[in-house]
């Protein structure tokens, strides 16, 4: 499976119980690259799809994690990636640039050697001046 998350300067994915922040044009980017594929989201990230009249892909399932096939992706923001890693293939982070406050964190270690930067590129969000978009290929085999 591949992951894609919306991170801070800290790894925050959410404070609170909520996320950090959204954007239009990152849910628009996020459809973009998934349009060949599945998205799978829980019911929490589906309210960041609701405004968006054509997403095909969407796959709805609290379980997103044990559903998804290779090949496939998984944006997250309330999950724990921890336990799923061995199966995890790539993983797109899209950094708002910026310090939120944060209670629960993006819990993958990108520096522990199994992971390498292969991409990033910038683009403007609708609520961002700025969003990075990095791509992490696993270098190790999946166990």
């Amino acid at each position: 499976m591949i992951i894609i998350a919306a991170i801070d300067n800290r790894n925050g994915l959410m404070f609170n119980h909520r996320r950090q922040s959204q954007d239009k044009n990152l849910c628009k980017k996020i459809l973009e690259i998934t349009s060949n594929s599945k998205l799978w989201v829980n019911h929490y990230t589906e309210k960041q799809f609701a405004n968006i009249s054509c997403c095909p892909q969407l796959n709805i399932d609290d379980n997103l994690l044990n559903e998804a096939a290779p090949g496939e992706y998984c944006f997250i923001e309330n999950v724990s990636l921890k336990k799923s890693e061995a199966w995890i293939e790539k993983i797109i982070l899209f950094k708002w640039n910026r310090n939120y406050p944060g209670d629960f964190f993006f819990d993958i270690d990108l520096a522990n050697g199994n992971w390498k930067l292969k991409y990033s590129e910038n683009f403007t969000g609708s609520s961002h001046e700025m969003i990075t978009m990095e791509v992490y290929d696993r270098l190790l085999p999946i166990l």
